[in-house]
């Protein structure tokens, strides 16, 4: 009597040693891109901003300096760029502690004001309010804009930190900012936390934001 052929699709073992490849190769790749994504997400540090080093996350004294939004055109999008030293509260020369001191606090500052419940922040938050991800890049903050004329005010961080302390005084939309108590040193703190977070290479996230500068030379593009 024939044996009879059996399908390997109905084949048992062949299923079970199937899945033990694809869950074994699963899980190498899971354990490579854990790997990949802490190295792409960690900080980086004062001397590589000295050196001109590329960080996904630049290290807290990135706000020594100019932060631009440019296209790349081998991404396909905008990103953000570091170029020369720039003042910020009339310094541009902090330390990394200095630095990572101010940034702490205004990362406290945004929960601490529950920011999140209104405004999104790398993609997390409400959309009650503006996006902020790349609010320190907004033309509106800038010596043209509308923003840092309304607080008469000379600098882009000293117009955000007066906008921060006293919302109410400069409605800017329809929905108003609520005033929040927010003091001096928390000001700056949470400007210090926006410049940072305006440095950090989303992959062109926010995708709407490049848009503001509708000629692609004005506007949020190239820091003007």
């Amino acid at each position: 009597m024939s044996k009879r052929t059996i399908s390997v699709w109905t084949d048992n073992r062949f299923w079970a040693r199937s899945a033990a490849w694809v869950t074994g190769f699963a899980s190498v790749l899971l354990i490579w891109l854990t790997f990949d994504t802490m190295a792409q997400i960690k900080m980086g540090t004062d001397d590589d901003l000295k050196n001109g080093i590329a960080k996904r996350v630049p290290g807290p004294t990135v706000i020594n300096y100019k932060i631009t939004y440019e296209m790349s055109k081998k991404r396909g999008h905008e990103v953000p760029v570091i170029g020369e030293k720039e003042k910020f509260f009339g310094r541009d020369d902090y330390s990394e502690e200095e630095a990572r001191a101010l940034l702490h606090l205004g990362k406290l500052g945004t929960q601490a004001k529950n920011c999140m419940n209104c405004h999104t922040l790398l993609g997390n938050g409400a959309y009650y309010a503006p996006d902020l991800t790349k609010a320190w890049l907004d033309p509106a903050w800038g010596p043209n804009g509308a923003y840092q004329g309304m607080t008469g005010k000379n600098t882009k961080e000293e117009a955000m930190a007066e906008f921060l302390q006293h919302p109410s005084q400069y409605p800017t939309h329809e929905r108003m900012m609520p005033n929040l108590g927010i003091t001096a040193e928390e000001a700056k703190g949470i400007v210090t936390f926006l410049k940072h977070m305006s440095s950090i290479d989303t992959n062109g996230f926010p995708r709407n934001f490049a848009r503001m500068s509708t000629d692609g030379v004005t506007g949020a593009i190239h820091g003007k």
